[in-house]
């Protein structure tokens, strides 16, 4: 949802800012004094391409700061801002971080839709329908559909296996031999992963064992021998505790030392236990050392590392088994093939029949708002098509398409082959109605719905978009005062004169509302405009 927007030299607009409400917000104003330049704007923000055009003349560059919150649960937002310089480089930064125009589209853009009669509208592409049935159906549809997905990942993964053993046991006659042998030298070693690892971290303490005791010798002499560390440091307390009597001071001291023999103390234990498992022994080195040169030959051959040799053996035994076994692992990954494509026709035609049983519910509850926006006896149906096999995806294995009816005994036809754009506004309209909270989209910005709309369209069309409001935050541009007056925030454009006119946007309340209301009735605020105008207001309140 748009919590604000700041604006700054798109098109006519030099500076503007708004705040939608979180339900109906309105934008009207005479033709031509520049509303299109804030849907540009949003645009931009929803992560459409950037046009330098779009700059407004004079400026270095335009620029689009919004707040928007990405769920109903989100109350701190993010803040995002777009800057297109005149010379057509752009920047992004969301939270202040900067970021890429599809981050953008993926974000922000995936929470707002743009409705207008002339925009790319998914409702028009036939992908999006199965999405919306989807959405409207998801606690029926949505198990089917997950079991769906599972069997299709299940039934991918067993042929992907089918296919590597059935070129396994093609390339066996070529590689045998080489298999062969190389399992046979591997073999020989018997190489572990564990016991590698245990030679790396034992086989230098063997091999320096005359160092190491040696060092660990002489240490634990300096320490705890005659004359060592640790009869210095007793003396030193001994001395310190005997001066104790005249300066309290040097207890401390002596106190300290003491933790320090303690210290000194375990060390020379440490060493002690240390000392005691290092063992001398030339046949146990000899071993390890035969041992570590046998793995490091491996390594050199089928490396460079143990997991490489581990897995070239693992390789080499399977090859070499699949040429013995007379072709039975290739049988039984065919049999796992078709047990997995067994569940999946299994998994497809529940989904099928869960979607064939929601879809004439939607179509008919969608008919029936259609119906409510004067659009007479046309309806919505739905189209399912089963696809070969291989042309399955995980959105489903049938082709599902929104068919429209103009008419009673008209043939049902792909609404984007005969609908025209004021249809397929009002169809959108009426399809978001039914959504309802279904809808991930949480703005949608409506430009033109109203178009070629009145007389008793343009109410049925404001009570419709009243309800939308809803479940949704709407912003509309209009030209109806039947839509206007429905309106929770209404905000005038309205373009001033001179060499380089500029749009400006204006919240209006109260008599200047009414002011508008009266000019979109009739072009002017005559007394019976204004009354007809505070009339309507009132009705709407």
């Amino acid at each position: 949802m748009i919590d604000e927007l700041h604006v700054s030299d798109v098109a006519l607009i030099h500076d503007a800012t708004i705040c939608p409400s979180s339900g109906l917000t309105v934008l009207t104003g005479e033709t031509g004094t520049g509303k299109t330049a804030l849907l540009s704007a949003i645009k931009l923000l929803v992560g459409e391409r950037a046009d330098a055009s779009a700059v407004r003349e004079g400026a270095d560059g335009l620029q689009i700061e919004a707040r928007v919150y990405l769920d109903p649960e989100d109350s701190e937002g993010v803040v995002v801002r777009r800057r297109v310089e005149a010379a057509g480089r752009g920047r992004v930064q969301i939270d202040g971080h900067m970021a890429s125009v599809k981050e953008l589209a993926s974000t922000i853009g995936a929470t707002i839709d743009l409705c207008g009669q002339h925009e790319h509208q998914r409702l028009l592409d036939p992908a999006s329908h199965v999405a919306l049935l989807d959405a409207w159906a998801a606690a029926e549809v949505g198990p089917a559909h997950e079991a769906y997905a599972q069997a299709l990942s299940e039934a991918r993964a067993a042929a992907k296996e089918l296919a590597r053993i059935t070129e396994m046991g093609r390339a066996a006659g070529e590689r045998l031999d080489e298999a062969a042998f190389v399992l046979r030298r591997i073999d020989e070693v018997g190489p572990s992963q564990e016991e590698f690892e245990e030679l790396e971290s034992s086989l230098p303490r063997a091999e320096h064992a005359e160092s190491l005791l040696r060092a660990v010798g002489s240490a634990r002499h300096e320490l705890s021998g005659d004359g060592g560390a640790a009869d210095a440091m007793n003396d030193a307390i001994s001395w310190l505790r005997d001066a104790s009597s005249y300066d309290s001071a040097l207890d401390l001291l002596a106190e300290r030392l003491e933790s320090s023999l303690i210290d000194i103390e375990d060390v020379a234990s440490e060493l002690r236990d240390y000392r005691d498992q290092v063992e001398l022994d030339p046949e146990e080195l000899d071993r390890m050392q035969s041992r570590m040169a046998s793995f490091q030959g491996l390594m050199r051959t089928y490396g460079p590392r143990m997991e490489d040799v581990l897995r070239r053996r693992n390789e080499a035994a399977e090859l070499v088994a699949a040429a013995q076994d007379g072709g039975e692992r290739e049988r039984k990954a065919r049999r796992a093939v078709e047990a997995a494509e067994a569940r999946l026709a299994k998994a497809a035609s529940a989904l099928d029949a869960a979607r064939k049983k929601a879809a004439p519910q939607l179509t008919k509850l969608v008919s029936q708002q259609m119906a409510r926006l004067q659009m007479g006896s046309a309806e919505l149906t739905f189209s399912m098509e089963r696809l070969p096999r291989n042309q399955w995806t995980t959105s489903g294995p049938s082709r599902i398409e929104l068919l429209y009816r103009p008419a009673a005994g008209l043939t049902a036809r792909p609404l984007r082959r005969i609908a025209s754009g004021g249809e397929v506004s009002r169809v959108m309209l009426a399809c978001k109605v039914v959504l309802g909270e279904a809808d991930a989209t949480q703005t949608l910005v409506f430009d033109e719905v109203d178009a070629g709309v009145g007389g008793a369209t343009a109410l049925a069309l404001a009570q419709v978009l009243a309800d939308l409001a809803q479940t949704h935050q709407v912003i509309v541009v209009t030209h109806l005062a039947q839509v206007a007056v429905m309106a929770e925030r209404h905000y005038l454009v309205s373009k001033s004169s001179g060499e380089l006119p500029e749009t400006s946007l204006t919240e209006i309340a109260g008599d200047d509302r009414v002011a508008e209301i009266a000019r979109m009735l009739s072009g002017d605020t005559s007394q019976a405009s204004l009354a007809h105008a505070r009339e309507m207001l009132a009705a709407a309140r």
